[in-house]
C-alpha cells in the first residue's frame, strides 16, 4: 500500500510539487492573517474607576470617594467582582463582569451609576473611567531621576513629557503622580484695588 503510495508520488512528481507549494503559501497567508494575539486575552469584561482627589490621605479616599461609588455600584446586573484600592489622592475601582457581558453595556451601567453618586462626592474629586483595556493590557511606570527640584521634576513631566506621551499611538493615557503640582495663586493687594475704584 505504501509502497503503490510512493511509486504514484514519484510519477506525477510535478504535480505533487505544485501541491506542496499550494499548501504552503495557504499556511503562510493564513499565518500572517490569523485573527488572534499572540496572547489571547482570557480575562472577564472589566470596568475600571480613577478618580484623583486631591490632598486627600488614603484614608479620607477609602472613607469620602471609594465607599460611596461602591455602595451605589453593588446592584449591577452581571457583576462579579467589585473591588478597590485607595492611594494618596487617586481612587481605583475595578468591576469585573460575567465573560458573556457586552463591553459597552457594563460601561453604559456604571456610568449611569457614577454619574448619580458623583454629586455626593467632595467638590474637588475628579476623574471617570478608565479607556477600554484588560487585565493583560500593558502599563509602564517611570520616575524622573536629576539634581532638580520636585517641583521642577513635576513641571517638567506635566509639562513636556505627559504631552509628548499622549501623542504616541497606543498609548491611552499617562496619570503624573507624585511630586509638587504646579498651581497658580492671586493674591489682590485691597488697597490697590480700592484705589483704582
Amino acid at each position: 500500500m505504501l509502497r503503490n503510495l510512493v511509486e504514484k508520488a514519484l510519477s506525477l512528481r510535478l504535480a505533487v510539487i505544485g501541491l506542496a507549494a499550494m499548501l504552503a503559501s495557504i499556511g503562510a497567508w493564513s499565518f500572517a492573517n490569523l485573527p488572534i494575539d499572540a496572547f489571547p486575552d482570557i480575562s472577564t469584561t472589566q470596568v475600571k474607576i480613577i478618580l484623583k482627589a486631591p490632598g486627600m490621605t488614603p484614608e479620607e479616599v477609602e472613607s469620602r470617594v471609594i465607599t460611596p461609588i461602591e455602595m451605589e455600584m453593588l446592584g449591577i446586573p452581571e457583576q462579579s467582582v467589585l473591588r478597590s484600592v485607595a492611594k494618596y489622592a487617586i481612587a481605583d475601582i475595578t468591576i469585573d463582569f460575567k465573560d458573556s457581558t457586552d463591553i459597552y453595556w457594563a460601561r453604559q451601567q456604571v456610568t449611569e451609576r457614577l454619574n448619580a453618586v458623583m454629586g455626593d462626592l467632595p467638590d474637588t474629586v475628579e476623574g471617570g473611567l478608565a479607556p477600554i483595556s484588560t487585565p493583560l493590557s500593558e502599563m509602564f511606570m517611570f520616575t524622573l531621576e536629576g539634581p532638580q527640584s520636585m517641583a521642577e521634576k513635576r513641571r517638567v513631566l506635566d509639562w513636556t513629557i505627559r504631552p509628548a506621551l499622549r501623542t504616541v499611538p497606543g498609548v491611552a493615557d499617562v496619570n503624573a503622580l507624585g511630586g509638587y503640582a504646579e498651581t497658580f495663586e492671586v493674591a489682590p493687594d485691597s488697597a490697590a484695588l480700592a484705589a483704582a475704584g
